[in-house]
């Protein structure tokens, strides 16, 4: 008579569930996904179809940068000439001046138009009454719903010869100051109308990560005798940073992409020193002087270096803060 010897466990101990198998990937998955929610995808037709006509199919035009185009024939260009064009911006002197006006006003752009909204999302954030608080974002908002024909229309009234600003100033004893025909106004003009016209709007995502910070934090915060300032800087500000990199990041790309419409509107031969940037020295270039290669390749020139920035920023938000796009 044989009998059947069963290992016991020891008594205390539980063994372990058993592992669930994997499951092999469904075929056909995205196809029952759209199938099923096609109303949600199909949202994304019309962006998608604006990206690829207005941003994708135009990089074909870059080619015409190593070709000589003439206008009336192929649009692709009539000759290969290599580098030429690019040869011919690098040797350039009003290219140089250009290209450093663009520096000094992506560097002030960025400079005063990323921090101020932080601040003011901040300060709105700390208002308690809320009548007060809706005032201030109403008429915080309400130049970012005007056209940037309108903002440069308003700024050169605003500041000509015989305007207001001269008015107050001749009243205080100051002679009228010609903000609009002097170079060395223009750049403070700009990035005051910039921050004038997006600080406001700005404040908009701040105040939406604002909301997702948990009140717990801020009470163990006031357990443990942080003041609002210690709230703000240990609570607040890790709260939002991944908002404020994604941001920093997007303004970085944009860096050399200064504002082309408002530029356009705003200068002036007398001012082309300080205010000419690339973007509209591409545009007389290519437009008005009808050099379309020499500006094809200008432009292709600032694309590469704002895609090298925007690499380059968000590889070093990954690496210090752990926050980034890609």
């Amino acid at each position: 008579m044989s009998t059947t010897t069963t290992s016991a466990s020891p008594p205390g101990t539980q063994e372990p569930p058993p592992r669930p198998v994997p499951r092999p990937a469904r075929r056909g998955g995205l196809r029952r996904a759209l199938r099923r929610d096609w109303q949600l995808y199909s949202l994304a037709v019309l962006p998608l179809l604006f990206f690829l006509v207005f941003r994708y199919l135009p990089m074909i035009g870059n080619i015409i940068a190593f070709r000589r185009f003439e206008p009336g024939g192929s649009i692709f260009g009539e000759q290969w000439v290599g580098l030429r064009y690019v040869r011919m911006f690098l040797t350039d002197p009003t290219f140089w001046q250009v290209f450093r006006n663009t520096l000094w006003m992506g560097g002030l752009t960025l400079v005063f138009c990323f921090p101020i909204p932080v601040v003011l999302a901040l300060l709105l954030n700390e208002v308690r009454r809320r009548s007060l608080k809706r005032f201030v974002q109403s008429v915080s908002y309400l130049p970012h719903f005007l056209s940037i024909v309108i903002v440069a229309g308003i700024t050169l009234q605003m500041l000509a010869t015989d305007g207001p600003v001269n008015h107050v100033l001749g009243r205080l004893g100051h002679d009228p100051i010609r903000f609009i025909q002097e170079p060395g106004w223009f750049r403070t003009v700009y990035v005051g109308s910039e921050v004038w016209q997006t600080a406001g709007w700005g404040t908009i995502l701040y105040l939406a990560a604002l909301t997702t910070i948990d009140e717990d934090l801020y009470e163990a915060a006031r357990i443990d005798g942080a003041n609002r300032w210690r709230q703000i800087w240990h609570v607040t500000l890790p709260g939002i940073r991944p908002t404020m990199i994604t941001l920093l990041i997007l303004n970085i790309g944009t860096f050399m992409a200064v504002g082309f419409e408002k530029i356009l509107l705003l200068y002036n031969p007398l001012t082309y020193p300080t205010a000419d940037v690339i973007s509209t020295y591409v545009y007389r270039m290519g437009v008005e002087s009808n050099s379309f290669s020499y500006a094809a390749a200008i432009g292709l020139f600032e694309a590469v270096i704002g895609l090298v920035l925007i690499t380059t920023a968000n590889q070093l938000s990954r690496r210090t803060v752990g926050t980034s796009l890609w």
